[in-house]
């Protein structure tokens, strides 16, 4: 564990486990959260000998909470500050929602022009936009991310409290398993991070469109997504993102949440595996 340095002096905090000679996977976490979101991944793929690393977002957990840079193009170039820091090759990037547009974007623009990503897999990911326009009528209305900001801004460990317990693991859903830990996991990671970070997040996962990104992967590309996803859509999602995909496959799970790599990890990590050993 340490800290990498960006070119604009920002502080990113990262974990880096395994085997220093063993393929890299990279971990890309979600809104407002920090690596530990990854937790139950990273124990997995150690435990088949991979190496594994995971950064904190900028603003986010244990990295600098510094005022501005909250939007994709820093994300990625932070990510690729981390990559070429531990001098990471032939590694696979996997991201989760905001973590997956931060993937999308990282490997168009850093991972495949430096020839250091062979793999990615967007997970419950936002991409190619999840902001309504007439171009993208199955989108999230504008509304829903200013009710965002102003909750996160009235009262944000209130607002932190209510996503986990309710729609982000489907917690509200009739028949659901609660599990208080892992809400308060949640609540944890995101009052770890700043809140300036969080708000001008909302804009950068919601309104970056990512198609073009989309386009320009080549490597193979799994899009995996949850069914009854509250967070993210599939039909603004997953359904597009694999049509813009040069080499994509894409899953999806009936009844699964938007945080399903915690509440379904044994599933999910199946699926990566498998996908990362094809």
């Amino acid at each position: 564990m340490g800290y990498v340095t960006t070119k604009d002096g920002v502080q990113i905090y990262y974990k880096d486990w395994g085997p220093k000679d063993a393929r890299p996977i990279v971990f890309h976490h979600g809104w407002p959260l920090s690596a530990d979101d990854w937790d139950a991944q990273m124990l997995f793929f150690l435990s088949k000998g991979y190496r594994v690393v995971a950064h904190d977002r900028r603003g986010h957990g244990r990295s600098d909470q510094v005022a501005d840079g909250h939007d994709m193009d820093h994300y990625a170039a932070d990510a690729f500050a981390v990559v070429e820091a531990l001098d990471l090759k032939n590694a696979v990037h996997i991201g989760h929602s905001t973590g997956g547009g931060e993937v999308a974007r990282y490997v168009a623009k850093f991972g495949e022009p430096a020839g250091r990503v062979s793999k990615a897999i967007l997970v419950a990911a936002v991409p190619p936009l999840m902001l309504t326009t007439d171009d993208n009528p199955e989108g999230t209305p504008l509304e829903v991310f200013d009710g965002f900001r102003k909750a996160l801004a009235d009262n944000r460990a209130q607002f932190f409290r209510d996503v986990p317990a309710g729609p982000f693991y489907g917690f509200n859903r009739d028949g659901a398993t609660v599990h208080e830990g892992v809400i308060q996991n949640w609540w944890r990671q995101g009052m770890m991070g700043g809140a300036k970070a969080h708000f001008d997040g909302i804009a950068a996962f919601s309104e970056t469109d990512l198609t073009e990104d989309l386009k320009a992967i080549t490597v193979p590309t799994l899009v995996l997504h949850g069914e009854d996803d509250q967070i993210v859509p599939i039909a603004a999602s997953a359904m597009k993102a694999i049509k813009l995909l040069q080499n994509g496959t894409l899953k999806t799970w009936p009844g699964f949440s938007h945080g399903m790599l915690t509440v379904n990890a044994d599933v999910l990590n199946a699926d990566l595996l498998e996908f990362i050993e094809t």
